[in-house]
């Protein structure tokens, strides 16, 4: 009756191995809803910003001598972005971020996601 068990535990592993490569997995990544506030003049800076953050913009308006522009931005991205604004906007941009959705992250983020993990592992076997 082990044997049994043990016969159909190996099964099941291959299986779910077999299946999990035929579905071609892919890392997916929290896609954040970010609107930045700040002075008209430095619009095309922050579009800058956001865009090397792999961020896609919505849309921006203008509210006077203020704009506002709308954007969605890998969360990853987001991590010291406040710093990065007040500096190119002499401290007079903020921004606000919910959570949007998951989106399947560029090969290479996931190239470098499963390197890291992989060193980690090697890592922790010595």
């Amino acid at each position: 009756m082990v044997l049994f068990a043990i016969a159909f535990q190996l099964a099941a592993q291959g299986a779910f191995k077999e299946a999990y490569m035929k579905a071609r997995p892919v890392i997916m990544e929290p896609i954040m809803k970010v609107a930045v506030e700040g002075p008209t003049e430095f619009q095309g800076a922050v579009m800058g910003s956001l865009n090397q953050r792999r961020g896609m913009i919505l849309g921006s308006q203008d509210e006077g001598v203020m704009c506002v522009i709308e954007s969605q931005v890998p969360l990853a991205e987001m991590f010291g972005y406040i710093g990065d604004l007040r500096t190119m906007t002499s401290g007079r941009g903020q921004f606000s971020m919910e959570f949007s959705h998951y989106s399947a992250c560029p090969n290479s983020v996931s190239e470098a996601v499963i390197k890291e993990v992989k060193e980690r592992e090697a890592a922790a076997k010595k």
